[in-house]
């Protein structure tokens, strides 16, 4: 795994995690990781780029999609994709299943930061899972 990537709906929250991440707390730990944060304009993608497409690209590129809540609502959508896609090897998506508390509340944030950590530093053992849910 290369890095995380934030996905459109949830790039705010995404930088305040990052903050936390890169807080005299976490330091340490975040830059063992030795990953980056990516956002879909780094990868040139547009903002109305397919679940599938992106989906895909996280995983031909070793990330780790940090997303809010994309639904089932057609054949290209994140758990369409998911079902049919995914595999023992793939990297999950990670959801955050609350994302505006991640704006309001740093308890919840830092709770966030937490549980994040734990699968990616243990994510070869999540791989194949699909989705996992913060916090």
């Amino acid at each position: 795994m290369k890095g995380i990537l934030a996905d459109i709906n949830v790039e705010g929250q995404v930088s305040i995690l990052m903050l936390i991440l890169e807080s005299e707390a976490w330091r340490d730990v975040w830059d063992a990781l030795k990953l980056s944060m990516k956002r879909l304009g780094d990868l040139a993608l547009p903002p109305n780029t397919s679940d599938a497409i992106i989906w895909q690209t996280c995983q031909d590129q070793q990330l780790v999609l940090i997303t809010g809540n994309r639904n089932d609502d057609g054949p290209d959508s994140l758990e369409a994709t998911l079902r049919e896609q995914n595999s023992a090897t793939s990297l999950p998506v990670i959801t955050l299943a609350d994302p505006e508390a991640v704006r309001h509340s740093r308890a919840y944030a830092d709770q966030t930061v937490e549980r994040l950590l734990d699968y990616l530093l243990d994510i070869d053992n999540y791989r194949g899972t699909g989705r996992l849910y913060v916090p």
